[in-house]
């Protein structure tokens, strides 16, 4: 499913035409895509069919608070692969920021919960796993043609 990516939370403006998340929007949002995820045995419907989504557990860096955000991934190898875009934001999503802080956690893939550990993939690594996710979901290009920075990509490793 290549435009997956195009449904994204809601957005309002402001004056200047900033785009600006509503936050209790964001979590509602979220919450629908979990409750479908879990209802369907990790499937969704919608913007989001066929589109590999995992749910991504994450401990907040300050509160110590355990998380979920539905996210995309791709397979590399035996791990997965996931994007901090935050829609092409000026800043990273807290996952990312939560992961640097706690990166052993789980992830919910289809009906499996995995064990995984995080780190940032770096140079040609990085490279290699951003270009071809561009190429099969072209709204990856257009978040990082609508920010300054680099968007993480942040590897999965999968412990047994």
């Amino acid at each position: 499913m290549r435009n997956a990516v195009a449904a994204e939370a809601p957005w309002r403006r402001r004056a200047g035409g900033a785009r600006v998340r509503d936050m209790a929007d964001i979590v509602d949002f979220n919450q629908k895509i979990i409750d479908e995820f879990r209802a369907n045995g990790g499937q969704l419907g919608g913007p989001f069919e066929g589109a590999p989504i995992l749910l991504l557990h994450h401990t907040g860096a300050k509160s110590g608070n355990e998380r979920v955000n539905p996210v995309m991934y791709r397979a590399v190898g035996d791990d997965l692969a996931v994007f901090a875009s935050k829609a092409g934001a000026p800043t990273s999503p807290d996952w990312y920021h939560n992961l640097l802080a706690h990166p052993e956690t789980t992830a919910e893939v289809g009906t499996e919960t995995i064990v995984v550990v995080a780190r940032e993939a770096k140079g040609d690594e990085r490279t290699a796993i951003w270009e071809a996710h561009k190429k099969d979901y072209p709204g990856f290009a257009e978040y990082e043609a609508s920010t300054t920075r680099q968007i993480p990509v942040v590897i999965l490793e999968r412990r047994t």
